[in-house]
């Protein structure tokens, strides 16, 4: 049944062929040749005569040739109805034909059979992806396939038609299946139909295609998206913390207040210094808090602005100095509380081993651990800025790495260890028998701290993009508001509108 097929094809093209050349109506001027060859259903015998058309010459023993008397230069090679020696002969044959500008052309068979009104089966015509190459190569085209229980006659209309059409033409014929696939979609084959039958499927996100008729979307580089069309890559917004928007705003004005705040509760102090308010506890301690507190606030500014390398260091390293700098002053007025109460009692003599060059020599030495812990988190592994592309789709997150967490976690972990400590001493001597006990007062000022730092970490790790900087700003203005207003507001009421309590005399009370 083959060979009968092969031959009834072969029989309607040379008649076809021979009515044209025959005709003074439809191709004048012009003859066409042709060589036809079988190949056997074998691959090899197809490249073989495919070589041989291509290069001009003859293929001897070759079963059931038919060839005409008028020589000429081979324009097209048309391939039989089986896919795997047609893609052989493609595959061989396209860089000769890139020389010599042949086209070839593939017939493939239908898969589904189409009756007439009488119930008989029809022609199946098909033209299938037709995409001419830059080499001339035309693949994968169906060119007048006709059912072999089809009237020779209209086989032969058909074929004659179809070759009239092809050689007026200077157009590239559409597939007959599916439009072109605009921009911004790609290709998707209907599965069961012919390769020319698609669908035009929208391109994912983040990826674009801008051709027509494209067979896949490409990916924009992470630093671009998508736009709406989908034909296009547009670069993606970076965002941080910054100055200009509103949040930003609001974090700077509120380090700023903080910072005129604990400038003017200074200059307060230094105004009424020689007073007992100020002289209880080490005033030189009670300086030295309100200078680390001013800069517990300016640093919070550091984390404002777009990251650089000198600032991703700068900020977590100098909060990290400052804080411990504070709590170190807390600290050691803490022990001045609980020393000078010892030293009230009978016999006792232990304010000679905490006086203020030993205050002095414990802040130093509190605030030098922190800045061994810093120095080796940048010597090691110190913070860099990066480029997040992974939290947000559209939307670059410019952030301050950690580095090391370890480094970070371990600056966290020696201020909380301070604050604690801190607190636990406080506690212990918030009843001493005092008028104005200030235990009492860093008693509430470490509570804050250390509530505002506990909530500080879950909220930290769970805020996306700029919001996590946000929040760590808030946290260093939350404690360091707590310090300055529980520990130094409550003197500047009594030193400013109750100055006659501000006696020795009732500072000792009983």
């Amino acid at each position: 049944m083959i060979k009968i097929l092969r031959f009834q094809y072969a029989q309607a093209m040379i008649f076809a062929i021979e009515e044209i050349n025959n005709s003074t109506d439809l191709l004048p001027g012009i003859s066409l040749g042709y060589k036809i060859y079988d190949n056997c259903d074998s691959i090899a015998r197809s490249v073989r005569v495919a070589l041989a058309l291509a290069n001009g010459n003859e293929v001897v023993s070759a079963p059931t040739e038919a060839t005409c008397t008028r020589p000429g230069q081979v324009q097209a090679i048309i391939g039989g109805t089986s896919s795997s020696p047609c893609m052989a002969i493609a595959t061989v044959i396209g860089p000769i034909l890139q020389h010599i500008r042949k086209i070839h052309f593939r017939t493939k068979e239908g898969d589904e059979v189409y009756f007439d009104e009488n119930g008989d089966p029809a022609a199946k015509y098909e033209i299938i992806n037709w995409q001419p190459t830059e080499n001339g190569i035309v693949d994968f085209v169906t060119v007048g396939l006709y059912d072999a229980y089809l009237p020779a006659d209209k086989q032969l209309i058909l074929q004659r038609k179809y070759l009239i059409w092809a050689e007026n033409s200077n157009q590239v014929p559409v597939s007959v299946c599916s439009e072109k696939c605009p921009p911004g979609t790609h290709k998707f084959l209907q599965k069961g139909k012919p390769v020319c039958c698609y669908d035009c499927i929208r391109c994912a996100e983040g990826e674009i295609s801008n051709m027509t008729d494209s067979i896949t979307c490409e990916r924009c580089h992470p630093e671009s998206w998508s736009n709406e069309r989908r034909d296009a890559c547009v670069k993606k917004e970076a965002e941080f913390l910054s100055y200009e928007e509103i949040m930003g705003v609001l974090l700077t004005a509120a380090a700023l207040f903080g910072t005129c705040m604990t400038t003017v509760v200074a200059a307060i102090f230094f105004r009424y210094r020689t007073t007992p308010i100020v002289r209880a506890n080490n005033s030189e301690l009670s300086f030295l808090l309100l200078f680390s507190l001013t800069l517990c606030f300016l640093c919070s500014l550091t984390f404002i602005g777009r990251p650089s390398e000198w600032s991703c260091m700068l900020r977590h390293t100098a909060f990290g100095i400052t804080f411990v700098l504070c709590i170190s002053c807390v600290l050691g007025k803490t022990i001045v509380v609980l020393m000078a109460f010892r030293a009230t009692l009978p016999g006792s003599n232990v304010m000679k081993w905490f006086g203020p060059a030993q205050q002095r020599l414990s802040v130093v030495a509190f605030t030098l651990i922190q800045v061994v812990i810093c120095m080796l988190w940048l010597t090691i592994s110190p913070p860099f800025p990066f480029k997040n592309f992974t939290q947000f789709k559209d939307k670059i997150i410019l952030e301050c790495a950690l580095g090391s967490a370890v480094g970070f976690w371990a600056v966290l972990g020696y201020i909380g260890l301070l604050a604690t400590l801190c607190f636990i001493l406080a506690f212990l001597a918030r009843k001493l028998p005092d008028n104005f006990n200030e235990a009492k007062l860093i008693t509430f000022s470490m509570l804050i701290f250390c509530a505002v730092w506990i909530t500080f970490i879950p909220a930290y790790v769970s805020s996306p993009g700029k919001f996590s900087v946000a929040v760590e700003i808030f946290a260093i203005l939350a404690s360091s508001f707590g310090l300055l207003i529980c520990t130094f507001i409550p003197k500047c009421y009594v030193i400013l509108l109750k100055p006659e309590i501000n006696t020795k005399k009732n500072m000792m009370g009983k």
